[in-house]
């Protein structure tokens, strides 16, 4: 009963949501297709395909956590290890399958838009790559799009909720977290799937998708790319990127028993490092593989290598992960400065305020430079191609990121029905 409530309210949320954002992209739509010189349709196809991409992938992610959760909370009431397993196989529904929705759609995009936009033998002129990646870079528009409305519109529902529901349960009514006199936890879950997987979800394909087109666009300046279809090399990253996390959560679910809490953070700590690790050295074969020795950027007047851009991807692919360690340094409860935080509560609620806030702030100082400098080293290898080139490196091991974070609201859920259920 409790997780049909979180499903209906979640499938109530988005369907209200979509309605919006329904609205939203007709409009922008018509003003592409209005606005941009004599092919806007070709643009505009390509915006309406990643927003029903992003939409869709988003979607598919919650309707399997919604489900996920009340089978995981079933199982860990007999082994925390199989709970484990149905959690981060729910979360890999998400991860996998928005990478392989937005790989697949874009791939089709270009076959399609190269027959089509490309047909030089019915007289087509005044056309080259360099068109035809400029409207497909729609595609990644649309997704972005979704995303300003499905990542922001989620996350604040899902916070308003979470702290609302914990004003009036903890502070005022003393009650326990996730208790079942307290209705707001309802929303609280309901939040979970909304914010944590339909709108991260919806995020990080804007960000994948947008990537991409950078690069194809880029690319279609380049004559020895076109000559060689080295331009396919971006979408080949987030391909072998697919296989690798594929790998990765093998390790996840059969060779790690994670029949504690601590396995259970090793096991995820894990996931990050082994795809970073095996990752690395498939850049470097799809660098030296798929790609030109040397080519040309004719905008940048600039020959860059394929060593060159190996080295662009794998600075963004450890940037990521750094960026990943030190934000789990500074969130869990395993490590100091949380620690010493929760001894701040016990003084008031000033001083955990302040040094909660301080924390915030001092826990960006090490993400900001690794994004400094990895745009500075791209940057200065391959120009605006090498960031690029950097921002999917540190999106390869998007399928196995987006499992881990799928599988915190799936565990989270399944955490409130059980309290709400007394097991």
């Amino acid at each position: 009963m409790i997780a049909k409530l979180i499903s209906d309210g979640s499938d109530t949320f988005l369907r209200t949501e979509y309605i919006s954002i329904g609205i939203f992209t007709v409009i922008f739509a018509i003003i592409i297709a209005a606005v941009v010189d004599k092919e806007g349709y070709y643009t505009t196809f390509s915006f309406l395909l990643g927003a029903i991409t992003s939409i869709a992938s988003g979607y598919i992610g919650m309707w399997i956590a919604v489900r996920a959760n009340v089978r995981t909370s079933k199982v860990c009431n007999s082994s925390l290890e199989n709970g484990f397993v149905v959690a981060f196989r729910g979360g890999a529904v998400l991860g996998f399958c928005l990478v392989g929705m937005g790989l697949l759609n874009m791939t089709l995009l270009i076959m399609l838009y190269k027959k089509m936009f490309l047909n030089f033998d019915q007289g087509v002129k005044n056309r080259g790559y360099v068109e035809l990646f400029e409207v497909i870079a729609g595609y990644g528009l649309g997704g972005s799009a979704i995303a300003l409305f499905a990542r922001v519109g989620g996350g604040i529902y899902t916070k308003a909720a979470d702290v609302g529901a914990d004003l009036v349960g903890k502070v005022i009514e003393n009650l326990d977290e996730d208790s079942i006199q307290n209705p707001g936890t309802i929303a609280d879950n309901v939040g979970d799937n909304v914010g944590d997987i339909a709108g991260m979800g919806a995020d990080l394909f804007g960000s994948l998708a947008e990537s991409t087109c950078a690069c194809l666009v880029i690319s279609g300046t380049s004559t020895e790319l076109i000559s060689q279809s080295g331009y396919y090399y971006p979408l080949l990253i987030s391909a072998s990127g697919i296989i690798i996390c594929m790998f990765t959560s093998f390790f996840a679910t059969n060779l790690i028993k994670a029949d504690s809490r601590d396995k259970v953070y090793l096991s995820l700590n894990l996931q990050l490092l082994i795809s970073t690790v095996l990752m690395t050295p498939t850049l470097w074969y799809c660098a030296h593989a798929f790609l030109p020795e040397t080519f040309k950027l004719e905008k940048a007047h600039l020959t860059v290598t394929n060593t060159q851009c190996f080295w662009c991807t794998v600075i963004g692919l450890w940037s990521g992960y750094v960026i990943g360690y030190v934000t789990n340094y500074y969130t869990s409860g395993s490590y100091a400065p949380v620690q010493k935080l929760a001894k701040t509560c016990v003084q008031s609620a000033a001083t955990n305020i302040i040094n909660g806030l301080s924390l915030g702030y001092y826990s960006t100082f090490i993400p900001v430079c690794m994004l400094s400098l990895t745009i500075f080293f791209a940057f200065t290898m391959a120009d605006m191609y090498g960031i690029a080139l950097s921002a999917l490196g540190m999106l390869s091991t998007l399928s196995i990121g987006l499992t881990i974070d799928g599988y915190g609201p799936i565990a989270d859920n399944a955490g409130g029905i059980s309290e709400m259920c007394d097991l």
